[in-house]
């Protein structure tokens, strides 16, 4: 039995350390805050036990001493215990305190540091914390007291007259206070100061102004909490080198409605160029509940001159139900493979084979077109493992040419309402820039969840299609289609995303 106190970094994702992910992967519990990035649990065993204990400030789901008790509990049940807290434990997080009741009870544990929002929202917002030229030191303050302090414990007085860079952390209630006492203890009312906003993520913000008119332009600009108030020369910097903010879709809201299982490359494309993604997956995909025609295909695959493999996750489960029969690749023999578009080639390769076929655009038309122009033998059957539910245009063509082919589905599409809300919500709050489309199945499956009429009133949200196909199925349903690229791919959507959505 162990418990890690583990710093969930500041809100990117990207910062967890390796060693905090590698823990989650193993940890039979996850005990966790209100997590900037909810990604992070991405990273947790499927059976992992996750319990929710966030706190903000006004609002605890569990209080500390609850928390320590809960610890304590799973510890002598003899489960491993991931503690997952933002930023890092130890800094302004309670860590310590987790930590000696730990101690006290005689539960092992380990502290696994994590990237604090102390010095990473200001790094994303351009503000190096010491500057050789400007700065030596870094004084990190907490913004807000106990509440049943009679005097502070803040020495105003030596924080004015430091020379530091002053970090405080959940001070926005109490902004024109700190700005007061540090003017009225020496401090020039117009030192540079900053604030930084949910700092690290889609959603960041962040203002300068001289110290004096901070609490005035952030009431006006509306800034709370979470936010990292920065005090000091090196705020002059923030224009020169805030990199972050100046991503060309910063300030954006994508719409993902590909199944999460396909999503990676697409979010992760959205998220390096400074968009908020939000993930609203239309659809799951589940393996099906019997395998035994797929199965028997396998078996006999040696029978098929041709195998069609149309998505990326038809080689997934193909190769599931291969590898789970006991074969790998040497069973495809000389089997000739078809793939429809690079994604699928990329998934066949991760596997060892190489498409012998791939067409010039990445539709099922022109596969077809392709395909016929090798005048390959009629008499040799076609393989094509698909979704249960798929368009019926390939095979019923092939068919019409003479070949054999046998239609097995090798897994199965399931709705997902999961994030509607989310959706509508920001619909609704005119903050939404574009939803993309992959397929005609996502536009379709989308529009049982929010109908064409909604669409219709946001004409500010961006309609992007992959290709024609997907295109055709947003203009059937009266919509239209601002965004398609040329190249019918993942990177090409981003690509004509971006260069849409940039000005």
């Amino acid at each position: 039995m162990k418990v890690y106190l583990l710093g969930a970094g500041p809100g990117d994702p990207d910062l967890l350390t390796i060693k905090a992910r590698e823990i989650l992967a193993k940890a039979d519990v996850i005990v966790y805050d209100a997590l900037a990035s909810v990604q992070l649990l991405s990273h947790c065993r499927k059976d992992a036990e996750l319990l929710y204990v966030g706190k903000v400030a006004g609002n605890h789901a569990l209080p500390q001493p609850e928390i320590n008790a809960l610890l304590i509990a799973k510890a002598r049940e003899g489960k491993t215990v991931a503690r997952l807290k933002g930023g890092d434990p130890y800094i302004f997080g309670r860590g310590g305190e987790e930590a000696q009741a730990l101690l006290a009870a005689g539960i092992a544990f380990e502290e696994v540091p994590g990237i604090s929002s102390t010095i990473a929202a200001p790094a994303y917002a351009g503000i190096p914390l010491t500057h050789r030229d400007l700065v030596s030191s870094v004084t990190l303050i907490t913004g807000h007291e106990k509440a049943e302090k009679d005097h502070s414990s803040l020495n105003w007085q030596a924080l004015a007259q430091s020379g530091s860079t002053l970090v405080f952390v959940m001070g926005m209630k109490n902004l024109p206070h700190i700005s007061a006492r540090l003017i009225a203890a020496g401090l020039d009312p117009q030192t540079p100061s900053a604030l930084i906003y949910r700092g690290t993520t889609a959603a960041q913000r962040s203002l300068a102004a001289p110290l004096k008119d901070l609490p005035a332009l952030a009431e006006k600009a509306r800034f709370t909490n979470p936010s990292v108030i920065v005090v000091g020369h090196v705020v002059s910097l923030r224009q020169e080198l805030n990199w972050f903010e100046q991503r060309p879709l910063f300030g954006k809201s994508i719409v993902v409605t590909r199944a999460r299982e396909q999503a990676s490359d697409i979010v992760a494309g959205f998220s390096e160029l400074g968009a908020e993604v939000i993930q609203c997956p239309t659809i799951q995909i589940k393996a099906l509940p019997d395998t035994t025609n797929l199965d028997s295909a396998i078996a006999n695959l040696a029978n098929y001159g041709w195998v069609f493999f149309t998505s990326a996750n038809a080689v997934a489960f193909f190769w599931e139900r291969l590898e789970a029969m006991g074969f790998d690749a040497r069973k495809f023999g000389n089997v000739s493979i078809c793939a429809i578009g690079p994604g699928t080639a990329k998934a066949l390769a991760a596997h060892g084979l190489k498409a012998d076929l791939m067409p010039k655009r990445f539709v099922a038309e022109s596969l077809l077109e392709d395909f016929l122009a090798l005048h390959a033998d009629t008499q040799l059957p076609i393989l094509l493992p698909r979704a249960k539910q798929a368009r019926e245009l390939l095979p019923e063509s092939l068919k019409a040419k003479g070949y054999q082919v046998d239609v097995i589905p090798c897994y199965e599409t399931v709705p997902d309402s999961s994030q509607v809300s989310l959706v509508t919500e920001r619909l609704e709050a005119g903050k939404l820039s574009c939803i993309t489309f992959a397929s005609s199945s996502t536009v379709r499956n989308f529009l049982t969840l929010i109908s064409a009429d909604t669409l219709r009133s946001h004409p500010e949200v961006q309609l992007a299609a992959i290709g024609p196909v997907t295109a055709k199925t947003l203009e059937e349903a009266g919509l239209p289609c601002h965004i398609q690229p040329e190249t019918y791919t993942i990177s090409a959507l981003i690509t004509a995303v971006k260069n849409a959505l940039h000005n």
